[in-house]
Order: C-alpha cells, then structure tokens, then sequence
C-alpha cells in the first residue's frame, strides 16, 4: 500500500526532476500519472527510474565542507582568542597552584 507521505516525497522528487530540467512535460505527466494510480511499491519502480539518487543521510553538523577536492589540504582555520585566553588562564592556574604547594611544602 502506497502511503500519501510516499505520493508527496515522490511528487517533491518528480517535480525536482522537472525543474531541473531532468524530465520533459510528457515524461514529468506520465510519471505523475503513474505515481497517482499506484497501490503497491513495486507500481512505483517506474515512476522513480532514471532519477538522480536520492541523498538518505545528513552530513554532520562538526563535518565544515570547504568546496575543495578530495585529498587537498584545507585552509588554516584563524585562532580563535577565546580559546587562547582559556588556554592561558588554565597554565597561570596550573602555576600559581605549584608556586603555592612549593611555598606551603617549605
């Protein structure tokens, strides 16, 4: 049984299709035709056949893409001062706690 969510995502698909210039009016309108009178999965094979893939998963929200080629090293990212200031506050609590340990110990 095909399901009004699967009409729409497929509808999206076919109409995505069409726009971009992937299927013309006669095919967009039979594949439409199709997808309207299916009652089973397997009536919507042809209706889906020929349509670029479609993506199932989502990149990672840590994933920054920079548009360069596969093996390319990336830009250097800028230093961000918070980080550094975080950084030193830790090393001067670090020093100051031995600097007391060493005055306490003697």
């Amino acid at each position: 049984m095909v399901t009004e969510t699967e009409r729409d995502q497929l509808n999206a698909r076919l109409n995505a299709a069409y726009t971009s210039g992937s299927l013309d009016a006669d095919d967009y309108q039979a594949r439409l035709d199709q997808l309207f009178a299916a009652r089973t999965l397997g009536e919507l094979v042809p209706v889906v056949s020929g349509l670029p893939a479609l993506r199932t998963y989502a990149d990672p929200a840590l994933v920054e893409s920079t548009g360069g080629q596969p093996g390319e090293l990336a830009p250097s990212r800028d230093t961000n001062r918070l980080t550094l200031l975080v950084v030193g506050g830790v090393a001067l609590a670090v020093v100051v706690l031995a600097v007391l340990l060493l005055v306490l110990a003697g």
